[in-house]
């Protein structure tokens, strides 16, 4: 069942990102972060354009703050980013094939980073939790992680 919740999949743009791709390893390395190729799809998805690495593409695997509020839930994680990805810029209720062929950990969090509610779920039913989370009104945005790493994949906000 789809869901009449009005909502959009964010990703994270690319301008933070391209001065990594310019740089050799062991500056990386003094940054922790690290450049690396797909070397199987699904495996690496990229943040940025909401698209799986292709076999071969190359990337950096670098820690990022995605919960930045002051709040006892701030967080950070690994995120990819390929080297030539687009920020994808994603329609209403789209949601896109990196999340919907995941199992996820969908955070739900108030307008403060409190967060308020969680679901382990199927991105294939993704609509259905984000409509149950959106109707209650303390909900402020939700983060989407893949369940299994764990690691953070994009923001859900309200439309």
């Amino acid at each position: 069942m789809k869901t009449a919740t009005r909502f959009r999949i964010n990703a994270l743009p690319l301008e933070p990102f391209v001065p990594f791709f310019a740089m050799g390893d062991a500056d990386l390395a003094k940054q922790n972060v690290r450049r690396c190729i797909c070397d199987e799809r699904p495996g690496f998805p990229c943040r940025v354009s909401l698209v799986d690495a292709e076999p071969g593409e190359r990337l950096i695997l670098l820690p990022f703050e995605h919960l930045v509020l002051a709040t006892p839930y701030r967080s950070s994680g690994p995120i990819f980013v390929r080297e030539q990805a687009r920020q994808a810029n994603l329609e209403v209720n789209e949601v896109p094939e990196v999340v919907r062929n995941r199992l996820l950990s969908i955070r739900a969090y108030d307008e403060v980073g409190i967060m308020v509610g969680a679901e382990v779920a199927e991105g294939r039913n993704l609509e259905d939790q984000i409509g149950r989370f959106f109707a209650d009104a303390k909900v402020g945005f939700l983060h989407l992680h893949n369940a299994k790493p764990g690691c953070f994949s994009c923001r859900v906000d309200r439309i």
